[in-house]
């Protein structure tokens, strides 16, 4: 089977891509497991480290040097620029039945903000290009979208959110999100496709320098104390934040992948277990895990963004991911865990 990564040029589409790698089954349009022969990572640009490189055996190209000479069973990896705006673009990677896709492409929180139109083709022209493009296929593939916890906000929001608190983003890309879960609701719920919606929480440690999303900070506070760089901090130390590693929400996308169709129900979107944890709290066990290590931390300053503060003002503080972890998602690993992990992943030699 083929499985198409929207976003797969980032940094949760690469690290996915290497767990199917390693898995190389999924359930298929069949009900079965079926091997996966082709992976495609769809995005509007790679970093030098995803560029197309062409291996010396028979795998055909691989989208990461440091998976050369690996026997990932024959799967065939191709990177494809283009953007979700493009109709054509999307269209031409659902070109099979067996298909499952992981939808992960999005403008993110600060760049909506800032780019009205262009959140909106992106977004939601994009995400319907491809429910569109998946409705065309025999049988019902699989679909797994990334949605957000920027879908709830404003005054009826509770510190907790669960699937049940009602959706009211507080910003165009939470809305953007709110529209991609009912579309899969109802394109599920037609037959059309088999569709379920992640909602993330901020995940932490990303790797690289920090982006355009409001939450880039959740990361930051981690990665540049850790890269022995000043990490200038632009919310308050009691700022209440739900997070999640990578490593769990990659295993948690597989996971709903996988789910069994009968205990998924009529909502198809499920908000990921995390931790709720202040800025102060985060510092604190960042501090411990260096002192354990012996890793000399870089600084941390408070340098308050009034534009950020705001944006994070609207979000949830916790999520309630009970329902999702019924259906087998994990349960998040510790925070100290969540460091060591970026550690091994990212700060051993040899890595970057």
């Amino acid at each position: 089977m083929k499985v198409v990564i929207t976003g797969g040029g980032g940094f949760l589409g690469s690290r996915l891509c290497r767990k199917l790698q390693e898995k190389k089954t999924l359930t298929g349009p069949s009900g079965e497991q079926e091997e996966i022969d082709e992976i495609v990572l769809f995005d509007v640009g790679f970093p030098a480290s995803l560029n197309r490189v062409e291996s010396e055996t028979e795998q055909g190209s691989v989208t990461d040097p440091t998976l050369l000479g690996k026997d990932y069973g024959g799967i065939v990896l191709h990177n494809i620029t283009g953007d979700m705006g493009d109709r054509d673009a999307v269209y031409s990677l659902i070109d099979r039945d067996d298909i499952a896709v992981f939808h992960l492409a999005s403008m993110v929180s600060g760049e909506c903000e800032q780019r009205f139109d262009d959140a909106l083709r992106a977004n939601l022209d994009g995400g319907r290009y491809l429910l569109e493009a998946l409705r065309e296929k025999e049988g019902t593939p699989r679909l797994v979208f990334a949605s957000s916890v920027a879908a709830f906000g404003g005054e009826v929001m509770p510190d907790t959110v669960s699937d049940s608190t009602k959706r009211t983003p507080q910003t165009t890309y939470g809305m953007t999100k709110v529209i991609g879960e009912l579309m899969i609701n109802d394109y599920s719920r037609k037959g059309f496709l088999d569709g379920r919606s992640a909602r993330l929480p901020t995940i932490i440690i990303r790797p690289g320098k920090p982006n355009a999303a409001a939450s880039s900070w959740a990361s930051g506070m981690f990665r540049e104390p850790l890269n022995g760089e000043t990490c200038y901090l632009p919310v308050h130390r009691d700022q209440l934040h739900p997070v999640l590693g990578y490593r769990d929400v990659i295993d948690s996308f597989v996971a709903l992948h996988e789910a069994d169709p009968s205990l998924l129900n009529d909502d198809r979107a499920f908000g990921l277990p995390s931790h709720r944890i202040s800025v102060a709290e985060a510092l604190t066990i960042l501090e411990q895990v260096a002192a354990e290590t012996g890793v000399d931390l870089g600084m941390v300053i408070d340098e308050p963004d009034p534009v950020i503060q705001g944006i994070v003002d609207t979000w949830p503080t916790a999520t309630d991911g009970s329902r999702a972890v019924k259906i087998g998602v994990p349960e998040p690993k510790p925070v100290a865990d969540i460091i060591r992990d970026y550690m091994a992943d990212y700060l051993s030699p040899g890595l970057s």
